[in-house]
């Protein structure tokens, strides 16, 4: 099983373990993208142009909307090279996800619209989405990624989550499937998308099914899944990270890119909830309240593990976690796809460059701003310089330096 170069050297010749985790989130995956072009382009001031965010991470993980620009980032191009520059995913963002999630231009007929496509089936039939990231993903595999990735969906037919994990596809074939398949899985959110079928085969010969949905049913925000497969290949004894112990937590580096979330003095009130039916937990507040409970609440207890957890390995500084948890209106909506709603995202994750670093609040659940004054944009210029002092150490230290 032929694996595309590898773009980055592994962790065995360096000091740190570097990750970078994507959350689900819709069409407000063009956030993390804006985010991740201006990280991009402090590497590029760096180390030249060429330099590729697959260049710098030991793993990318993304669910949902996150796993679709996981793959744009790790998919190789004919010259073995990532597939999309970093600056890219606004673009894909702002062109296609008209497409994918069409919208009606009469707010009536949209509104009755919606009710009988409650009933009728999935929001939107997904046709578009697959042909897009088939076209764009072509015959590449899970283990053909240039760095790499973790991928969660959840397989509702054994009702438990199915992790697309380079880690775990050396030693189960049946894992290797289509990367346009486990995107398609990944993207598949409950009532806007239709769940999605597909096989592999092992190296037997032997027939895997796969009946899966949206990652973020399991990890909206896929951190720590990424962590957890990482700590058990240097459990199973992987050359690729020796000399380092499964508990050495503290060399990991992290940064966490959020896709915003409504603003906590509430999208939704006990008081209007209390009256809900299941049609009300489908569509109250004109959204889907019910996915928005459980990808909201799973992407926050991660954050709560890794922010209680970093301190107490003195490692605070290892951790970076980019989030807006104060959208208001449409912009918080995971399928408005309207130009002026997608441009306003855009300037969402142009803003946050330049707020503050902040710290959720473990009381709370409010992410806060820390004491050191840093905004996000500063901090990305930091992790760029650990990103290319990790990667020119590895360089160094490998017995062929050249990449």
């Amino acid at each position: 099983m032929g694996k595309a170069k590898a773009a980055v050297k592994p962790p065995t010749y360096g000091n740190l373990i570097t990750v970078l985790s994507i959350d689900g989130g819709g069409i407000r995956g063009v956030i993390p993208g804006v985010i991740l072009a201006f990280l991009e382009s402090e590497l590029q001031k760096l180390d030249g142009e060429e330099a590729r965010i697959a260049d710098y991470f030991d793993v990318i993980a993304g669910t949902s909307t996150g796993g679709l620009v996981t793959a744009m980032l790790t998919a190789p191009d004919e010259k073995n090279r990532p597939l999309f520059a970093a600056k890219d995913i606004k673009d894909f963002y702002l062109n296609e996800c008209p497409k994918i999630f069409p919208q009606l231009s009469n707010p009536l007929l949209a509104n009755v619209w919606k009710v009988i496509k409650a009933f009728a089936g999935p929001k939107y039939d997904g046709k578009y989405l697959h042909k897009i990231v088939k076209e764009k993903l072509g015959n590449t595999r899970l283990h053909q990624t240039l760095t790499n990735v973790v991928i969660p969906t959840f397989d509702i037919q054994l009702l438990q989550p199915t992790i697309f994990s380079s880690y775990k596809v050396k030693q189960n074939r049946s894992l290797d499937a289509l990367l346009s398949d486990i995107c398609i899985a990944t993207s598949a959110a409950p009532t806007y998308l239709p769940a999605h079928y597909f096989e592999t085969k092992d190296s037997e010969g032997k027939v895997k099914s796969f009946n899966l949905i949206d990652g973020g049913v399991a990890a909206n925000n896929p951190a720590l899944v990424a962590i957890g497969e990482v700590t058990k290949s240097i459990t199973r004894g992987s050359p690729n990270f020796f000399p380092i112990k499964p508990i050495d937590h503290g060399r990991f580096l992290v940064i966490s890119l959020g896709t915003g979330t409504p603003i906590q003095e509430g999208k939704y009130s006990a008081k209007e909830a209390a009256k809900w039916d299941l049609w009300g937990w489908l569509t109250g507040g004109g959204s889907t309240p019910l996915v928005d409970v459980f990808t909201q609440a799973s992407a926050a207890m991660v954050d709560f593990y890794i922010s209680a957890v970093y301190p107490a390995l003195h490692s605070e500084k290892n951790y970076l976690r980019i989030q807006d948890d104060k959208l208001r209106g449409v912009v918080s909506f995971v399928d408005i796809a309207t130009k002026n709603n997608l441009e306003d995202l855009v300037k969402v994750g142009e803003e946050l460059l330049k707020k503050p670093v902040s710290r959720v609040n473990l009381e709370s659940g409010i992410f806060e701003p820390l004491n050191n004054n840093e905004t996000n944009e500063e901090a990305l210029i930091r992790f760029a310089k650990l990103l290319s002092d990790e990667k020119r150490l590895r360089q160094t230290r490998s017995p062929s330096p050249k990449s």
